[in-house]
């Protein structure tokens, strides 16, 4: 089981999980997995994802003040798959089934 592709990921902090969206290789292309990951799930494979902010899809200089947070590092989208390959790998029977897209 390996991630073909990343969709989308969110860090939840109100629920304090890692949302995400993705495909794995056995997946066909109208196929997608959703999943939710306890952040302390992360803290354990040795990832810090809490001091992280998601990706800010907002291009435009006046929104850019609006979500700049100072205190977060964005998330690598390297570094989620490289997690979810590794978490999924000890935890296979946690892989979300797939949903048609």
């Amino acid at each position: 089981m390996e991630i073909k592709e990343l969709e989308s990921f969110y860090i939840n902090e109100a629920s304090q999980t890692l949302d995400v969206t993705f495909r794995i290789y056995l997946d066909n292309e109208d196929e997608i997995r959703t999943g939710q990951i306890d952040l302390s799930e992360t803290e354990t494979f040795g990832y810090n994802l809490s001091n992280h902010s998601s990706p800010n899809f907002f291009d435009d200089e006046e929104y850019e003040d609006i979500f700049d947070d100072d205190d977060s590092i964005e998330l690598d989208e390297e570094e989620i798959i490289s997690f979810l390959n590794e978490y999924y790998l000890i935890y296979p029977d946690r892989l979300p089934d797939t949903q048609l897209y």
